[in-house]
């Protein structure tokens, strides 16, 4: 059965995103944009929010740009094909490879986990896997602990008064001082 990961950057202080609602300092140095791009590379399909489907937006049109350095030109080839599904109740239509979800969070799960695959299906947006960890749904968090506190702003793990043992699977320090943190949910 393919597992449902969930990777975002975060603050020491456990925020994607600030109070601000900024989050200028999970820019990727060229060491962490290779780790991520080796890390969609076992990607079979992305599930994404509203707010992050539109961020993401940026690289459907990014490679016109030519003054794009090749890891750049990579992670655009690597992303743009991968299928999405988006999860919003107020977008009316999406772009590029991904579909709009037609079913609940824990059905589009279901139905991506009995899908033919090996690849991993990964969650984006602390809201959308707020929800799929509170249906028990994820099976490995996977942190970027950035060297900064925001102070608050949106969380990166639910705040559900749930415990979730987890396992670690992996840790690695980068030369800008930004930390993965790789755990599996214990069973």
């Amino acid at each position: 059965m393919r597992s449902v990961t969930y990777s975002m950057g975060t603050s020491l202080d456990g925020y994607i995103v600030g109070p601000d609602g900024q989050f200028d300092w999970t820019a990727p140095d060229d060491e962490v944009f290779r780790f991520w791009i080796e890390d969609i590379k076992k990607v079979d399909v992305h599930l994404l929010g509203r707010r992050l489907y539109e961020t993401m937006l940026y690289w459907e049109t990014a490679d016109q740009d030519p003054s794009l350095d090749d890891a750049t030109r990579e992670w655009i080839s690597l992303w743009n094909p991968l299928p999405k599904v988006v999860f919003s109740t107020t977008l009316s239509e999406v772009q590029g490879n991904a579909r709009l979800a037609s079913g609940s969070l824990a059905e589009e799960i279901e139905r991506l986990r009995a899908e033919p695959g090996e690849g991993e299906i990964a969650i984006g947006g602390a809201t959308l896997a707020a929800e799929a960890a509170a249906s028990g749904l994820i099976d490995e968090y996977r942190a970027m602990v950035h060297p900064v506190l925001v102070g608050g702003g949106t969380p990166f793990f639910p705040r559900d008064e749930r415990r979730v043992d987890l396992e670690l699977v992996e840790t690695r320090n980068f030369s800008s001082n930004v930390v993965y943190l790789h755990y599996r949910v214990a069973r």
